[in-house]
C-alpha cells in the first residue's frame, strides 16, 4: 500500500544496481598496457636522468633524488612516484644479481 505522507511516501520501486562509470576506472592500468610498457623498458632500458636518479639512490641520497625527479618531471607527486619506481627497479636488479650468484 502506498502512503501519501511520511518518510516512505510514494510509489514503491525496486532499485537497480548502479553501473560503474568509465570515469571510475580512469588511471587503472590494463594488463595489455602493463605488458607493453614492460617490454619497452626491457628493450630500451633507462633514460639518462633515470640512471642519475638510481646513482643518487645507491649512495642514499633519497631527498636529492626526489628533488632531481621533481625538477625533471614538474611536480612533487610525479617526482615521488618516479623515485619509488626507481627504488623498486633497484631492488629487482639486486634480487636478479643475487639469484645469479
Amino acid at each position: 500500500m502506498e502512503m501519501a505522507v511520511g518518510l516512505d511516501k510514494g510509489h514503491k520501486v525496486t532499485k537497480l544496481p548502479k553501473r560503474q562509470k568509465p570515469s571510475q576506472r580512469k588511471g587503472h592500468r590494463s594488463k595489455r598496457v602493463k605488458f607493453i610498457r614492460d617490454v619497452i623498458r626491457e628493450v630500451s632500458g633507462f633514460s639518462p636522468y633515470e640512471k642519475r636518479v638510481m646513482e643518487l639512490l645507491k649512495v642514499n641520497r633519497d631527498k636529492r633524488a626526489l628533488k632531481f625527479c621533481k625538477a625533471r618531471l614538474g611536480s612533487h607527486k610525479r617526482g615521488k612516484k618516479k623515485r619509488e619506481e626507481m627504488i623498486l627497479s633497484l631492488q629487482q636488479m639486486r634480487k636478479a644479481q643475487a639469484a645469479k650468484e
